[in-house]
Order: structure tokens, then C-alpha cells, then sequence
């Protein structure tokens, strides 16, 4: 790699620039995160908007001695640049390739691998505290979180610990760009109350609530202004009223500013905001003109025109469209989301019927919540979120939505392998976890025509929690079933020797292992649960009339619906063996969707081979017993 991002190869070459180099180092960082995007894709527009402030911060602090943690780890590509893996940064979110989020298997100055929103400054805070309690008062922590990570309410939380510690080293960077995934969504009245005693503040209310009309109140106390009212909405008086000191706002594409603002918060020897104001998609004019997200994380695109390369139909596409239809008759049904409108697929419905969406924030236990009120209220609230990201609000799903019984219908998109997100993205906890819920309905659909039914049937259910989870990528083509057996669908009938029980998108998987057993001349029927929870009875009787009985899942394999099975047929005293796949407990590097499959194995030529073998052991144990002593 030539140029000056060619000569970085650590922090250290970074500091030994000239401030007039500066300008044609980030020109050269942008065109590479350019180019590395539209050829595979990523979080670009993030990354655009942060090359002057990563800069300055690595000419600033110490990495890895001052510790980086970034909030959300989607905008750390221009600190693996300059922390020496530029190199390397064409294979980015490949396999085997550099990982979209901060790695520590990649480098020493990734503290944190967070992908996760609203976690940096708790980090953060526990890292200043560790320093201190060490004696190693030369250290500071530094968190750089954007406006749209602090509408999660973990980050007030640690915002006031982080206040009680007057004398913790701990740099707070807010990257203030007005954006999310969408623009940054939240009222965060309470802390504006020192405010709105104002009457230009009142005045700039009234026209944040006229620009987006049915929108709740944008997060202006941070990014408004960028409308040239510094004076208007105070922002340092918010955060002085926690009791931390503010430097801002500054310009985040000014580098020499941005260095002199980081010195001085560095150099208080306390907690210090430095407000950075940022735009998403910098210096690339198609994302910088993309009114939906300013590029935030596309697919592959043609860099000279920035258009897209076609995607197909995906799963997302499927369940917008029928939320749609489903809201034309049904008055009852609104869709909550957490900052993810349009990658959720609840765009279309907020354009249908504007009344009836909700965008809370990155603020998932407060979705879920609201979304019980709603219930309470008479309304079916439909929640649309990443699988991942259920994880946080499992508390307020059982307690508030569960145990009232109240029908609230989630939505889950990107269940199982993601792929190329990495570790924290793949949806692969929440078959397990919401198995302990009382009361909980899952559906999970094989192929398009499937989602679109159980969509339908979920959100008339009126008496408890429904959920409905739905992996990433193109749409499965359509299974028609050839029978039914209570209420799952037979796809194969099969002599009794293998009894398939392919959850979801799983059943294409087990239909081309079903043919591959043929060959071997074991006889194998296919069922999909459509509904897991709770299991259909008559997997009782069907499984006890076969030799073996396997399930595949695109879950983790503890807890989730094998081990619901295997606890179905114990308690109807059925002793068949069953043989559970899915994805093994642990964290799985990123790759394509396809090839982690085929790294644990759930193929078709996996499964045949394993329950050949399953089926050969047991014959032989049969004859055994069976043999004359």
C-alpha cells in the first residue's frame, strides 16, 4: 500500500505526521473505505464520519495504554486503519478477513469488542476505576459513543456513576451526527428541564416537532446545533447538570480542533464530554445525499454511482409487506421499533399508517414495555427487532409482557446465522432463552408463504406473547406440505426409520438430507413444527413410530426446540432417541451465511452422514440385545 496511510503502522506513525499531512491522510483513508465497501460492503457512512476524529484521538492518547472502546464498534474501521492492519482491509467482514467490529484476536488496541449500543461508557467507567485502584494515575479511558447510542438507557445510567467519579481519567467522545441507524430518535425531557424555561428553546421545540411530524422529539439537545443555535439549546447545560465537565461543540472534521479539545479533556484528570459534531457519509457525495441512512451499512454498490447491486427478495421484504395488508383491516395493530425502521421492514407500514408506528431509540427494554401499555390499552403492538438485540429486553418480555398474558406479537429479524456481522450479531440465543417464558407462543416459517401465514396467526392470538423469527438473507423458495399431522405440516412421508423435524428455514436442509438418506435406502419423513412452542402432541405419536428422530435448528443446540422435544417425548414415557442439530454453544467468527453452515454441519450431506451413522449404531445395539445368549 503506498501513500501515507501506507507508511502507518501504528499509533506511533500517526503522531509523527506534520498537522499539513493530515488533510491527505484522511483523504486517502475515506477513498479506501470507499472502495472496500462497494466491493464487499459494510458500515461506511459511520466510518466516513469519523476519520478527522479518529485521527486526532490517536494522536492524542496512548493506544493501547489509554484504551479506545467505541459505541457502536461499527465506527472503529478508521482505528484499525492507523492501528496497523490497513493491509489488510480489503478482505474486511470476509472470511478469515478482518472483522467488521473491534476484534481482539485482531489487535492489541481493540479493548472491546461491542457491537452492541449504549455499553462504551460502562466500559469505560470500569476501566477509569481499575486505573485508578492500580495506581496507574498515567491512564486514561476513552469512550467514543454516538448521539444514537445515548438514547439507550444503560449509557445514563453509567453517565451518572461516571459524575460521582470527580477524579476518574475518563474522556467521553460524543460522535454527534444526527444519525442512528436512521435519524436519532428520543425526548430525554428529564434531563432538558433546566431548558425549557427558554423561550428559544420552546420556539426550536415547536420546529423539531413540525419537521418530523408524528416522529417523537429528536435528540436535539446534542445535535441541533448543527442548525448554527449553539446558544439555544445549551447542550453543556445538561451534562453540567450531571456534574461533568463539557468541551463543545466542536467541529469533528477539523482536526487541529479536535486535537486541542482532546488534549484539554485529557489533560483535566477527570470525567470530560467532548462534543464532536460529525456528518455521516463525509466526503462520499452518494452517501452524504442518501436521505435514508447516508449509506449506513449497504451492500455492495457501484462506487462511481453509489447504486446498490441488487439484493432480490428477501425475508425482511416478505413480512413488510404483509404487516402492511394486516394493518389495513386491523386498527388495532401498530409496530414499535428501536431505531431500526427501515432495516426492520416497518418503513412501509410507518408510511401507511403514520399514527400507528413508534421508533423508541436504541432503547429495546423500553420497546417491549411500551409495547405492554399499548396491549394494556387495547391495541396489538407488533415489535420488530435484530435477534441479538431481544437479548436485552428478555426481563421486560417476561415480566411485564408474559406474566399479563397481553398480546404483544415480536418480531425477529436476522434469527440464526447472520454471517458477516460476526459474534454479537448472529441470532443464535433466542430459541433457548425464550423456552422458560409461561405463556410464550414461537412460531418459526420454512419459506415466504409460511411467514406470511404465521404472521397472520400470531397476531390473532389474544391471550399472551407471541414471537416470530426469521433468519437473514434471500427469501427460501416455498415447501408445500403433502399432509398434516396436528397442526405441522408433513413435507415428506417416509417409512418409519427417520423422523426430520426441520425448524424454519431448516426444512429445506432436512428435505435434501431426506433424499440423500434415500440413497443410502433409509427412509426418512419430514415434518415442520411451524409452531415450537409449545410442541404440537402429536410429535408424540409420530415420532414414537419411527427408529430415530433428528431436529434441526438454526439456534444454539442447549436449550432450544431438540432439547424441547427430547423433554416431550421423556414425559410421554416415548424412548426413542433423538438426535438434536443446531448451532454448537459458542462464538462464531464471521463469515458468509452458507459457509459457517457448512463449518458446524447443518448441510444436507452433514445430516445424511450423521444419522446414517446414527441409524448403523443403532441397528447394531438392537441386534445385540437381540442376539440368543
Amino acid at each position: 500500500m503506498s501513500g501515507l496511510l501506507g507508511s502507518v503502522k501504528g499509533p506511533h506513525d500517526v503522531k509523527r505526521l506534520d498537522a499539513e499531512d493530515l488533510p491527505l491522510l484522511a483523504g486517502e483513508i475515506r477513498d479506501l473505505l470507499v472502495d472496500s465497501c462497494a466491493r464487499f460492503g459494510g458500515h461506511l457512512g459511520p466510518n466516513l464520519g469519523v476519520v478527522e476524529l479518529t485521527i486526532a484521538l490517536h494522536r492524542v492518547f496512548d493506544s493501547p495504554r489509554d484504551p479506545i472502546v467505541w459505541d457502536t464498534g461499527h465506527q472503529s474501521y478508521v482505528h484499525k486503519l492507523l492501528t496497523g492492519r490497513a493491509a489488510g482491509f480489503g478482505a474486511l467482514k470476509q472470511e478469515g478477513g478482518l472483522s467488521g467490529y473491534p476484534s481482539q484476536a485482531e489487535s492489541e488496541h481493540d479493548f472491546v469488542e461491542n457491537s452492541h449500543a449504549s455499553t462504551a461508557l460502562s466500559y469505560a467507567d470500569g476501566l477509569a476505576k481499575a486505573f485508578k485502584l492500580r495506581g496507574e494515575h498515567d491512564r486514561t479511558a476513552i469512550a467514543v459513543i454516538g448521539d444514537g447510542a445515548l438514547t439507550g438507557g444503560m449509557a445514563w445510567e453509567a453517565l451518572n456513576n461516571i459524575a460521582a467519579g470527580k477524579d476518574l481519567r475518563l474522556v467521553i467522545v460524543v460522535n454527534d451526527n444526527g444519525r442512528s441507524y436512521s435519524p436519532t430518535i428520543g425526548g430525554l425531557a428529564s434531563h432538558l428541564s433546566s431548558l425549557r424555561v427558554n423561550r428559544r428553546y420552546e420556539d426550536m421545540l415547536e420546529f423539531v416537532k413540525e419537521k418530523l411530524g408524528n416522529v417523537p422529539v429528536l435528540y436535539d439537545a446534542l445535535h441541533g446545533i448543527k442548525k448554527g443555535v449553539k446558544d439555544v439549546l445549551a447542550p453543556q447545560v445538561m451534562f453540567e447538570d450531571l456534574g461533568l465537565k463539557y468541551v463543545g461543540p466542536i467541529d469533528g472534521h477539523d482536526e487541529q480542533a479536535m486535537e486541542a479539545a482532546l488534549r484539554k479533556a485529557r489533560d483535566f484528570r477527570g470525567p470530560v464530554i467532548v462534543h464532536a459534531l460529525t456528518q455521516k457519509g463525509r466526503g462520499y457525495s452518494p452517501a452524504e445525499n442518501h436521505d435514508e441512512d447516508q449509506f449506513h451499512s449497504p451492500g455492495a454498490f457501484d462506487r462511481a454511482t453509489g447504486a446498490e447491486k441488487p439484493k432480490g427478495r428477501i425475508w425482511t421484504n416478505v413480512f413488510s409487506e404483509e404487516l402492511v395488508r394486516l394493518g389495513k383491516d386491523r386498527e388495532d395493530l401498530v409496530a414499535i421499533t428501536a431505531a431500526m425502521l427501515h432495516p426492520t421492514g416497518l418503513a412501509a407500514f410507518a408510511e401507511a399508517y403514520p399514527d400507528r408506528i413508534y421508533d423508541v431509540g436504541i432503547a429495546e427494554q423500553h420497546a417491549l414495555t411500551s409495547a405492554a401499555g399499548l396491549a394494556l390499552g387495547g391495541m396489538h403492538p407488533v415489535v420488530a427487532v435484530y435477534a441479538t438485540f431481544l437479548n436485552r429486553a428478555f426481563d421486560q418480555l417476561l415480566m411485564d409482557v408474559a406474566l399479563h398474558r397481553l398480546p404483544v406479537t415480536v418480531v425477529l429479524d436476522r434469527a440464526g446465522v447472520t454471517g458477516d456481522d460476526g459474534a454479537s450479531h448472529n441470532g443464535m440465543w433466542d430459541l433457548s432463552i425464550l423456552q422458560v417464558v409461561p405463556g410464550l407462543k414461537i412460531a418459526v416459517p420454512r419459506d415466504g408463504e409460511r411467514l406470511t401465514e404465521l404472521l397472520g396467526e400470531a397476531v390473532e392470538i389474544s391471550d399472551g406473547p407471541t414471537v416470530l423469527r426469521f433468519p437473514k438473507g434471500p427469501v427460501a423458495e416455498p415447501i408445500e406440505a403433502v399432509g398434516k399431522l396436528g397442526e405441522m405440516d408433513v413435507l415428506r412421508a417416509g417409512d418409519p426409520d427417520v423422523l426430520l423435524v426441520g425448524v424454519g428455514p431448516m426444512a429445506r436442509v432436512c428435505m435434501d438430507a431426506a433424499v440423500l438418506l434415500d440413497a443410502q435406502g433409509i427412509s426418512a419423513t419430514v415434518v415442520d413444527p411451524r409452531w415450537v412452542k409449545p410442541l404440537d402432541e402429536a410429535l408424540v405419536l409420530a415420532a414414537s413410530a419411527h427408529k430415530l428422530v433428528a431436529v434441526v435448528e438454526d439456534n444454539g443446540r442447549v436449550g432450544g426446540v431438540g432439547d424441547a422435544v427430547s423433554r416431550l417425548l421423556r414425559d410421554a414415557d416415548v424412548d426413542v432417541p433423538v438426535r438434536g442439530y443446531g448451532i454448537p454453544q459458542r462464538f462464531l467468527d464471521h463469515a458468509k451465511r452458507a459457509a459457517i453452515l457448512g463449518q458446524i454441519g447443518l448441510t444436507a450431506q452433514d445430516l445424511a452422514r450423521e444419522i446414517t451413522e446414527a441409524i448403523a449404531k443403532r441397528s447394531s445395539q438392537v441386534e445385540r440385545q437381540s442376539a440368543p445368549r
